[in-house]
């Protein structure tokens, strides 16, 4: 016997409500973060404006890498990136925790 359409799922098939912790529903069927990304300039690892020590810490990625790619997308952008980073650097506060 066909399983039939019952409810909007299948008769006898289990219905899974698993969310992910950090998420919330939307209605959609998609999930989105409950919390929001806000860029913090670094107090400890910093070597021009804490920019990429910040960001490095919000991602959980290596800050040497970030400059490494900063740079390169200087060169390629021929300053663009340069100009963002300016930005960033007036415009991001500072981390509130005391450098050590």
């Amino acid at each position: 016997m066909p399983p039939r359409l019952r409810g909007g799922r299948l008769d006898g098939m289990e219905q899974h409500t698993d969310i992910p912790a950090g998420t919330a529903p939307t209605g959609t069927g998609t999930a989105t973060p409950t919390t929001h990304f806000t860029l913090r300039r670094s107090r400890t690892d910093r070597m021009l404006g804490g920019v990429c020590g910040g960001l490095a810490a919000s991602l959980g990625a290596d800050a040497a890498l970030l400059r490494v790619l900063v740079v390169a997308l200087t060169v390629i952008t021929g300053g663009a990136a340069a100009i963002v980073y300016a930005a960033a650097w007036a415009l991001a506060p500072e981390d509130e925790r005391p450098a050590v």
